[in-house]
């Protein structure tokens, strides 16, 4: 190999970012699911919603992670190089939620199953499993954000069409 490919080959390789590196600062909002208060970060650009919450060791009980979509679809999570378990909440375009994958394990073999929406979704929300359980949130409950955020969903529209 040529000396200038070789330093050309060291350089690529010693600038890219690693798998492992910490991740990116993420916007952060605070947001409600059924009235109960989550501190999140957002994922909402494919970068972002491919690494989600891989490699982290631990999750407070009030984190979560919301990842936002440009149109509503059947969606679908695993928990590749996920090292703790989560509730993984899926929303439709209007903020109900129309599907939920509970207790999810992490995946620690080359193959990780898939966990889908049941029905198109816009909107993820992941927290710490048990988490659902523990809150009774269900099907049809309301995801909601502060105004600064974005525009209200319909889910938590007040009567009169007001936040």
């Amino acid at each position: 190999m040529r000396p200038a490919c070789a330093v050309w080959l060291v350089f690529v390789l010693a600038s890219a970012p690693s798998a492992r590196a910490e991740p990116p600062t993420l916007r952060r909002t605070d947001l409600e699911v059924d009235g109960h208060r989550f501190h999140a970060e957002v994922a909402a650009d494919d970068e972002s919603r491919m690494r989600g919450l891989m490699f982290r060791d631990e999750l407070a009980d009030d984190a979560a992670m919301l990842f936002v979509f440009d149109t509503e679809q059947t969606l679908a999570f695993w928990m590749k190089n996920t090292r703790i378990p989560l509730d993984i909440l899926y929303f439709d375009g209007s903020g109900y939620l129309v599907s939920q994958q509970t207790a999810v394990p992490p995946c620690r073999v080359a193959l990780c199953p898939q966990y889908p929406s049941e029905r198109p979704a816009r909107f993820v929300v992941e927290v710490p499993a048990g988490t659902s359980k523990r809150l009774s949130i269900r099907p049809g409950a309301s995801l909601c954000w502060p105004a600064d955020f974005g525009p209200p969903l319909a889910a938590c529209r007040k009567p009169g069409g007001k936040p």
